[in-house]
């Protein structure tokens, strides 16, 4: 989602630049593959013969998977709030305040990205088992749909704002990269699309044969052994996290139904320890070492999901984020650029006290700034005949009216028990 910058040296092009995308949510705004659902014993019971078949009620989304795509959207802002307006700031303060904050972004890079394709690779279990017709237009054409509306967006703004840092079209040589091989920060988008395809291709082979090639990229891609220029190397590198998400499910499961409050802790201290130890070897590029310390932030991330699903207002806060990340995810950055026009000069001038307020707090307050504001504009967008800009639009006409159904009443005949690939995520049972 970032440009071609980097943080420290970590990633070529940016993380958070991350994912999200993994991202549909609710009815309105959908972003995710398949809602998170309990998992229920059916007992079989033979339908009385005069009675109709019962339809089975909506089963609810569980939180603790949500509330990661939450986190992990604030996160994203807040990195290109770092990265893209708050360090561009001319500061004049006696303490180096901005660079803690560009050295605790520079922490969770592994982590965004990351945790926002693993929890899409478990969202688009059931997608990956439909027909390529279904796939290809609900999640393929879709998601690439999305990228060329709002990299339409994008363009035009920040066309605007040439002084903003990020990778945006400035010739029509560049816009034909820009679509086709070299996505802008809307590159997740551009992720998806072709992570179903992947995925579909793959879905018959087996486990190995599918992670082991994804974490071979990721590790060449990560170590600057590919070329990857803009976030191209970013298709590479995540490619790992969504399969494994998809394919590896049941242990994600697993893992976050018995993660507690000690085994976060445990882990936590863990991953702080080895970016520390990267950090002091200058091993941040070694070969293989993103993935798998990557993978260890997942580890981590899943566990404090489960803690803050369970803090309910916190939980449910971050979980009703987590369920509309799309409008967020593809209206920040603009708005970010508009405000930075607005900003720097001002902000860059300021007295030494009100500069040290704005080093403390400025991250926090535009990050929930921006979130909150493209929530809002969602809402008046979609209430003003605006969905377009947010799904791909149904190629049914709309005048036609629906045809009457007639319902048969039948016998329901049980279900039988669905692949792994097929279940949806469990919902966690509570603490005790």
């Amino acid at each position: 989602m970032t440009g071609p910058e980097r943080a420290g040296g970590w990633l070529p092009g940016g993380l958070g630049s991350s994912a999200a995308p993994a991202w549909e949510g609710s009815s309105a705004t959908a972003w995710d593959d398949d809602a998170t659902q309990v998992i229920t014993a059916v007992k079989e019971k033979p339908a009385p013969a005069a009675e109709a078949p019962t339809v089975p009620a909506a089963k609810p989304r569980a939180g603790w998977a949500d509330v990661a795509k939450g986190v992990c959207i604030l996160l994203v802002v807040m990195w290109h709030v770092i990265m893209k307006h708050y360090l561009q700031i001319d500061w004049h303060l006696p303490a180096p305040i901005p660079g803690l904050w560009g050295t605790f972004g520079d922490q969770l890079l592994p982590l965004r990205m990351p945790v926002f394709f693993t929890i899409s690779g478990l969202f688009a279990a059931a997608a990956v088992q439909r027909s390529w017709k279904v796939t290809a237009r609900s999640r393929i054409a879709k998601f690439y749909y999305l990228y060329v509306v709002w990299f339409v967006v994008h363009t035009t703004v920040l066309a605007m704002v040439p002084s903003f840092e990020t990778l945006a079209a400035h010739s029509a040589l560049d816009v034909l990269e820009q679509v086709t091989i070299t996505p802008t920060n809307l590159w997740y988008l551009v992720a998806l699309a072709v992570y179903f395809v992947v995925a579909k291709l793959s879905r018959n082979l087996p486990v190995a044969a599918v992670l082991v090639p994804a974490f071979l990229l990721s590790a060449t891609a990560s170590a600057g052994l590919l070329a990857a220029p803009g976030n191209r190397g970013q298709l590479y590198q995540n490619l790992f996290f969504f399969l494994a998400g998809l394919r590896l499910k049941p242990w994600v499961e697993r893992w976050a139904r018995t993660a507690n409050l000690r085994m976060l802790l445990v882990g936590g201290a863990g991953y702080l320890v080895v970016m520390l130890a990267l950090r002091q070897l200058g091993a941040k590029q070694w070969f293989g070492v993103w993935p798998v310390v990557s993978a260890m932030a997942v580890v981590v991330g899943v566990a404090a999901a489960v803690q803050l699903e369970r803090l309910t207002r916190v939980g449910d806060l971050l979980a009703k984020l987590g369920r509309n990340t799309l409008p967020i995810y593809v209206m920040h950055m603009p708005l970010l650029a508009l405000m930075h026009a607005a900003l720097l000069r001002p902000f860059s001038s300021a007295s030494t006290p009100i500069q040290i307020m704005l080093a403390l707090f400025l991250p926090l307050v535009l990050t929930g700034l921006l979130a909150g504001v493209c929530l809002t504009l969602n809402g008046w967008i979609r209430s003003a005949g605006g969905t377009w800009l947010f799904d791909l639009p149904s190629a049914k006409k709309s005048s036609e009216p629906a045809k009457p159904v007639t319902p048969v009443a039948e016998p329901v005949e049980p279900s039988p028990e669905p692949m792994w690939d097929e279940q949806p995520t469990m919902v966690l049972p509570q603490a005790r």
